[in-house]
């Protein structure tokens, strides 16, 4: 049997709702003959009758009622996927699902979420905390759209890389501490000072730095996450060295902040499945995330 033809099952429909063909077809805006059609063809692929037609009102079978009843769902719920599919076409009632590392602010997201709803009304952000090197390989796997990530990575075919943001380093010390003016690898390698546990982009990252002084970083401690080390910093427990972001968390903005010597920047990209410029939804969410990175670098400078 071929499937059913949902003009026809809304002629039925507008049959039993209005009670005459003619009516049907008016408010259809369709002819007569047309409806009378619809209904036949639909009688002829069920083999049965759907309307006793009289010669004032047109009164459904129990095979018509059933086959209106069960029509009025199929057409609503046809509705309700027109509508889905077009507000995905514009990027509305669409999902993005955006991968970052705890590095990068937990305060951005609240913005960037007030962005969408102003400028990208409709779009849903779903926000995954994890590794840069994890995020790469969700990404890559369909599992993740879009990646905030600490570079460099490898970028395997299929996604691509866009520069986001290059955060400046700094030392983040307890209020009472005494602290040079310029923070150099010998002098806080010879503190009890805080930092990231191996493996992670941030570890990688400062071991270059104490390298180029010819040293093995040496902390007193290492975590993975910026939050615990930001309190035991606040605690009093020694410093630390973290990326400034903007905005500033409250405790960040309670501990003293000294520039590091050489300077030091953690470079951040935006690893994206190629398919972002043709969906609308994850275009908005990148630039979204492009305006917040001007904004950071401009509070920066």
């Amino acid at each position: 049997m071929r499937r059913l033809n949902l003009d026809q099952i809304q002629t039925l429909v507008a049959v039993a709702d209005l009670g005459t063909l003619a009516a049907a077809a008016q408010a259809l805006h369709l002819s007569p003959p047309a409806v009378s059609l619809h209904i036949q063809e639909l009688e002829a692929r069920l083999d049965t009758p759907l309307l006793v037609r009289g010669k004032r009102q047109a009164r459904l079978t129990a095979a018509g009622e059933l086959l209106a009843e069960g029509g009025r769902r199929l057409l609503a719920d046809s509705e309700a996927l027109l509508r889905q599919v077009r507000k995905r076409a514009e990027g509305f009632g669409a999902s993005v699902r955006l991968g970052a590392s705890a590095g990068v602010s937990p305060l951005l997201l609240p913005q960037l979420l007030q962005w969408l709803a102003e400028h990208a009304p409709g779009v849903e952000l779903r926000l995954e905390v994890v590794s840069s090197a994890q995020a790469m390989l969700r990404v890559a796997a369909g599992q993740l759209d879009l990646a905030l990530v600490g570079l460099p990575q490898p970028v395997p075919p299929g996604l691509d890389m866009l520069p986001w943001r290059n955060d400046p380093m700094l030392l983040f010390a307890p209020p009472r501490w005494t602290l040079p003016e310029h923070i150099t690898p010998d002098w806080l390698n010879a503190q009890p000072w805080i930092g990231f546990a191996a493996g992670t982009q941030m570890h990688r990252l400062l071991s270059q730095w104490f390298a180029q002084a010819g040293l093995l970083p040496q902390p007193r401690m290492e975590m993975s996450f910026p939050e615990g080390i930001r309190a035991l910093a606040a605690a009093g427990h020694g410093p630390t060295v973290l990326p400034r972001e903007e905005p500033m968390d409250a405790i960040s903005r309670t501990l003293q902040q000294r520039e590091l010597s050489p300077a030091l920047t953690r470079p951040l990209g935006l690893a994206c499945r190629s398919a972002w410029r043709d969906d609308p939804a994850m275009l908005a969410v990148v630039r979204g995330l492009m305006r917040f990175a001007q904004a950071q670098e401009t509070a920066a400078a």
